[in-house]
């Protein structure tokens, strides 16, 4: 956590960043077949993605910070190549992959609205205000992959856990937020 409260410009834009990302991998998601009664659940997200994106290059603008780079990210990529081919395979491991990254920016926003506390009260408080919504795309990825095929989910969560613990532990080579 130190690391990060001392790097917020970086870990600002990083942020914007996996928030314009979310919303194109949404939007993606409506490629598959399975996924196609749920459209208007993925682009309801896609969506809400876009205006945090809005949110944080707002955030950005107010604070001088030039919206820079985008550096990538071990453990989204780490996931990102585990994913299956073929059609519910694919679909169940996207989903999973989307719910696991929005689970941990839940807990990581969560973490960050109580470490800016007292340093940044407004970046605190808008932090705080993200974590509801990151547990809502956790729950609703969660529940459309169940919704495909449950017993293979399950498996793969589990599958995805471990992997989740494994990546984790891989040293950063810049100051993001995954």
């Amino acid at each position: 956590m130190p690391s990060v409260l001392d790097h917020l410009p970086e870990v600002l834009v990083d942020h914007a960043h996996l928030e314009r990302k979310a919303a194109t991998t949404s939007i993606n998601l409506e490629k598959y077949r399975d996924l196609y009664p749920y459209v208007d659940a993925l682009t309801a997200i896609a969506i809400e993605e876009l205006q945090h994106f809005q949110l944080v290059l707002n955030l950005l603008r107010k604070r001088s910070i030039d919206f820079g780079q985008p550096y990538p990210s071990l453990w989204i990529s780490g996931l990102m190549r585990s994913v299956r081919p073929g059609r519910k395979e694919q679909a169940i491991d996207h989903l999973l992959c989307c719910a696991l990254i929005e689970g941990r920016s839940c807990e990581k926003f969560q973490r960050l609205a109580e470490g800016l506390k007292e340093r940044d009260p407004e970046l605190a408080a808008f932090y705080g205000g993200l974590v509801e919504s990151e547990g809502n795309h956790y729950a609703t990825y969660l529940l459309l992959a169940q919704g495909i095929n449950r017993p293979e989910t399950d498996a793969r969560l589990d599958y995805y856990l471990d992997l989740d613990a494994t990546l984790i532990r891989q040293p950063r080579l810049h100051h993001t937020l995954h």
